[in-house]
């Protein structure tokens, strides 16, 4: 039992020093139970050296040739140019007022008559009396003085007899008339200010009138444009009355002056076509204040201003963001006109661009640009 222990002590011992010379010389790499890899090491992949940047996505447009117009939008409202406010310098009782709202009268038709106007008529008919009286005798001088029974003088003071019963018979004709309310010329009867049997003094309004030719679109222009308005200038009105359709139309008139209080110019246009207006409709005016009809236009994103104030844009050359310099004109529904810097047909990025440099590699979105 004694001579076995040394021969199984010896193999026993070799076996765990070689164990651990193995495990401690780091021929096997060192890990922990649970697979942790050893301090230094990385479990995800190392990047290439040389593996490229990721580029500034943007999105490109073209420049397109299209009409461009620069527009004014105001409202108005249609009014006759030519009214007439009816009065008579006598005083008494309205008469046989004939005339309603919307009634047509023709140049020279009575309106209404005022009474108390007896005296007017009779020094009128005394003054017709006086004139015929005063032209046969002119008449009965005229053959005195040919035949020679008279002299030549009395002829002069004949005359001058006639010529001053002729000037009362004007004048008691006027005064007469001046009872009688008449219409000036053909139109239609927009307000009756009076009633039979109303008792009105000199001068009061008694009916009003207006030209139906004389209708117009009256609007006022702001201050800042007043000096942009022309006579004959285009003018585009839309009226809530006949909604949906437009009516072209031109500058007829421009105010001289500028309202002081609203800082306004008033203006009125003449519609070109034929509609039928009513005084008092809504109208909403588009003043075409200049129009280009082949102007250079992008998209208003596109243009940007720099801190000195620049206007510059962005077009893509070789896979690069080239940097231009840009002047701008018309703008109007998300597009603006270039007057410099670009050509048809370039493309400009209008998304994107907010940090480009000049010069700077970009890659285009080809979901929406090329």
């Amino acid at each position: 039992m004694r001579r076995r222990l040394p021969v199984l002590f010896f193999p026993v011992l070799f076996a765990i020093v070689v164990f651990l010379f193995l495990r401690s010389g780091g021929m096997v790499p060192a890990s922990d139970e649970k697979g942790t890899p050893p301090a230094g090491s990385s479990s995800e992949p190392a990047k290439t050296a040389g593996e490229p940047k990721s580029l500034p996505t943007v999105v490109t447009a073209p420049v397109e040739v299209a009409p461009m117009s620069r527009k004014l939008e105001l409202t108005g409202s249609v009014v006759p140019a030519t009214t007439a406010r009816m009065a008579s310098p006598g005083e008494g009782p309205v008469e046989n007022c004939r005339v309603r709202e919307g009634d047509m009268v023709r140049l020279g038709e009575t309106l209404l008559r005022i009474g108390r106007n007896r005296a007017a008529d009779a020094q009128f008919l005394a003054a017709r009396e006086s004139l015929k009286e005063q032209e046969e005798e002119l008449k009965r001088v005229e053959q005195l003085v040919k035949s020679g029974a008279i002299p030549g003088a009395q002829m002069d003071t004949a005359r001058a007899k006639f010529q001053n019963a002729r000037a009362q018979f004007e004048k008691a004709r006027e005064s007469s008339e001046d009872y009688s309310v008449k219409a000036p010329w053909d139109g239609i009867v927009s307000r009756v200010l009076v009633k039979d049997g109303d008792y009105v003094a000199p001068r009061t309004p008694l009916v009003e009138i207006f030209d139906p030719r004389s209708l117009v679109v009256r609007f006022t222009v702001p201050e800042v444009n007043a000096t942009e308005i022309r006579k004959d200038m285009q003018v585009n009105v839309q009226l809530d009355a006949y909604p949906g359709r437009a009516y072209q139309a031109r500058v007829g008139r421009a105010f001289p002056e500028l309202d002081t209080r609203m800082r306004t110019r008033m203006v009125e246009a003449v519609p070109v076509e034929k509609v039928d207006l009513i005084p008092g409709m809504f109208a909403r005016i588009e003043v075409i204040l200049a129009a280009v009809p082949d102007a250079l236009v992008v998209p208003s994103g596109a243009v940007l201003v720099t801190q000195k104030g620049e206007q510059i844009v962005f077009s893509v050359v070789d896979g690069k963001a080239q940097r231009r310099k840009v002047e701008t004109g018309i703008e109007e529904r998300g597009r603006i006109q270039i007057l410099k810097g670009v050509l048809a047909g370039e493309r400009i990025i209008v998304a994107g661009h907010e940090k480009l440099k000049d010069g700077m590699d970009i890659q285009v979105d080809r979901g929406n640009g090329q």
